[in-house]
Parts: structure tokens; sequence; C-alpha cells
């Protein structure tokens, strides 16, 4: 039990650090091209176009090495993988410090590699936990696990941000590099989990296909796929396009000259509306109960009409009906809390109407479509770049997609006994 305890506390530790190096390393490639931008060898679309690039390259290895990654984790000691996947990502730093001398694709090359070992390294730090902590004490492990992996997350894309914008890039990477050093040395810290040799690849391949495919025939938890689908799209969409729209917002706010700590104050409009989807996921937990979607349409349009101002308020501070950060930060809280509401009870249904035994691969299946949802989303502003259609166009069409996206999600609904309970009227 000691071990099992140490093994815990050296995990969150190594997750963090982790997490916050993984979007550090994203702030920092993706500040390199704020200052290209500004110094105009590259255009707005250009920009646009880069952004999408690099930052779909994390979603790549999740999407095509999901199986094999899970076959890992289940086949071999979780706690090898921790150490394996740091060490992919300690090859991903020097990779794109390469960058520096060898041009811009080893950075591309080196954070694909960031994502080759975050692939390995995520299913591992959530299918350890029940075989370090007590069966009792599960739940409140996750919770402070994720917290902790959220909070590394805006901490990461700040402080990336405010390297690049202080620090010369190669510094940058070598502070990323010592960073991804710290995680793996708790993770070469924790006491050796076991090997599992009667996991065999074929079996495990196809039962995360067929357990995907379960979940694609059930017409309601298809749906429900759907929706989280349509949050992660929606959310790497406005991801994506920050960078270039906050760019032109900062400029209409602030004047023609180049704000001190650009990249910076970009990475907060993130931070603002992630803070919004933790207070919506607070504000459905105590709304809804479990499997209690009617409201689900609702949400989608009211993020939708939301989208819609963000994609119009390039219009207003040109105008000059607006000033400063505050309305934005208003509206970025109020876009992410109505995300929080609308994503939450899905995911409550999706984990409380699957087989309970079946459980991690229902999440693994739903972790795979989520991923390829924002691999999709980074083909989608790719694209639009590449046609010139300009950030505040982009989120509007980004509005128009989700309001008839939600539109079609009608969520059938549940079967249930009728001894047991009414059924959930249709949304």
């Amino acid at each position: 039990m000691t071990h099992s305890r140490r093994n815990y506390r050296l995990l969150l530790a190594s997750q963090f650090l982790a997490a916050f190096a993984d979007n550090a390393t994203l702030a920092v490639i993706l500040g390199q091209l704020t200052f290209l931008k500004e110094s105009g060898k590259l255009s707005e679309s250009q920009l646009g176009a880069l952004n999408a690039v690099y930052t779909s390259l994390f979603f790549f290895p999740y999407v095509f090495l999901a199986p094999v990654a899970g076959f890992l984790n289940d086949r071999y000691a979780k706690t090898s993988w921790l150490i394996g996947g740091n060490v992919v990502k300690m090859c991903g730093m020097i990779v794109a410090a390469s960058s520096i001398w060898s041009g811009p694709i080893w950075q591309g090359a080196g954070y694909l590699l960031v994502g080759i070992g975050g692939c390995v390294f995520s299913p591992a730090k959530y299918g350890i936990l029940p075989e370090i902590v007590e069966r009792d004490r599960l739940v409140k492990a996750n919770g402070l696990l994720e917290l902790l992996t959220v909070t590394a997350v805006l901490a990461g894309f700040i402080g990336g941000a405010v390297m690049i914008d202080t620090t010369p890039v190669f510094w940058c990477y070598v502070v990323l590099l010592l960073i991804f050093a710290g995680s793996l040395t708790f993770n070469a810290r924790m006491t050796k989990t076991p090997d599992h040799p009667h996991v065999k690849l074929g079996l495990s391949v196809d039962e995360f296909f067929g357990n995907l495919g379960d979940l694609l025939v059930n017409p309601r938890l298809f749906r429900v796929l759907c929706g989280t689908g349509l949050f992660w799209f929606s959310a790497a969409v406005m991801k994506m396009n920050f960078q270039p729209w906050g760019l032109s917002l900062v400029h209409l706010a602030d004047g023609p000259n180049l704000p001190t700590y650009i990249n910076t104050r970009i990475s907060l409009y993130v931070v603002w509306l992630t803070a919004g989807i933790v207070c919506g996921s607070f504000l459905a937990g105590r709304l809804h109960r479990v499997g209690d979607l009617r409201y689900t349409r609702v949400y989608g349009w009211g993020l939708a009409a939301l989208i819609t101002v963000l994609g119009t308020a390039e219009l207003v501070y040109g105008a000059g009906y607006a000033k400063g950060d505050i309305p934005i930060v208003l509206l970025l809280v109020a876009i992410g809390t109505v995300a929080g509401c609308f994503l939450i009870p899905l995911n409550a249904t999706l984990q409380s109407e699957s087989q309970p035994a079946r459980l991690g691969k229902t999440i693994a299946a739903q972790n795979f479509v989520d991923n390829l949802a924002m691999l999709l989303a980074g083909a989608s502003v790719f694209v639009a770049n590449r046609a010139t259609i300009r950030p505040s166009e982009i989120f509007l069409f980004l509005a128009m997609f989700v309001a008839l996206a939600v539109t079609a999600l009608k969520v059938p609904s549940p079967k249930v006994d009728t001894e047991r309970a009414q059924a959930i009227p249709e949304i």
C-alpha cells in the first residue's frame, strides 16, 4: 500500500509536468509564427493555415495509433509506457530544436513526436490508477488527476507564450526538454506495475473496433458521440483561429504598434474560454441528472449564437463601440460556460449507459472520435485559410455549422423498463 500511495504521488507530479510541457511546446511554436506575421514574412491566411497544421500534428497519433497504444498499455507495465512516452517527447524536443539550424519542417517533426509520446502516455496515466489506488478512492483520484491536468494545460499554454515572448527559441526548447526530463524522473522512481502477457494484439485491436462499432449502431449513443465530437471540433477550430483573430483584435484595441507580450495576451483568451468551460461543467452537474439531455440542443443553439457574436467582435471594435479586453473576456467566459453545459450531460450519458465491464473501451472509442473531430477541425481551418477566409468569417462559418449540426442532433429517449423510471423526453 505504501508503494501504491508513492506511485500515485509520483504519477501526479509526472502528469503535471508532462501536460505543462505539451502545451508550452505548442505555444512556443505558434509564438514564432506571431513574430513572422508581425514582421511581414507571413500573411494572415498563411498564419492561420500553419496554425492549423502545427496544432493538428498532435492529434494524428491519437487517431491513427489509438488501437496499438491501447494494446501496448494493456500488455506491458504501464509504468514502462509512462517512461517511454516521456522519452519520445524528449526526442521530439531535440528534433524541434534542430529546426533553428535545419529549417521549420523539423519543428513540425518534433511536435509530431511529442504527440506520439502523448499517445502512449495518456492511456497509461489513466489505466494505471486501478493498479495503484484503492477502489473506494478511484473517483477522487481521477478527479484530482483531471484537475491537475487542466491546471497544467492552462499554465503550460501561458508559460510557453511567456517564454517565447521573453526568451530566445533555443533556450525555450532547452527548458521544455528539462521539464520533460523532470516528468521522466518521477516516472522512473515509480514501483513497476505488472505485465499482462495474456493480452494479444489482434484481440485487443478487434475489441477496440468492435466496441466502437457497437456504439455507432446504437441510435442514442451514436448521437451522443456526435455531440461530444461536435464540442471538440468547435473547441479545436476556436483554438486554431485564436492566434490570427487575436492579432487583429489586439491591434484594433491597442493601435498599430506591436503590443508587449503579445503571445501571452492572446494565450489568455484560451484561458478565459477554458475557465468558462469549468464553470459550465460545474453548473451542468448541478442542473441536470444523469441521462437528462432535454436541453442539449438549447445549449448548442446558445453556443452558436455566442460564437456569432465573437465573429462580429472585430467589426464592433473597428467601429469604436468597444475597447479593451473586458468585453471579449466576458464573451469568452459565456461561450465556455454554455459549451460546458452542452458537453457534460453528454459525457455522463455515455458513461452511465455503456456496459460497466466495457466502460474503459467505451471511453477509448470516445477519445478516438473526439480526436478525429479535432483532426477534421484542423483540415477545415487549413482549407478555410487557403481560401483566404478571414478569422472572423471562420467563426461565423463555425457558428452556422454548430447551429445546423445541433438541429440535426435529436437524441432518442433511452429504452428503460416502465417499472424502473419514466423515459426522458426527446429534445
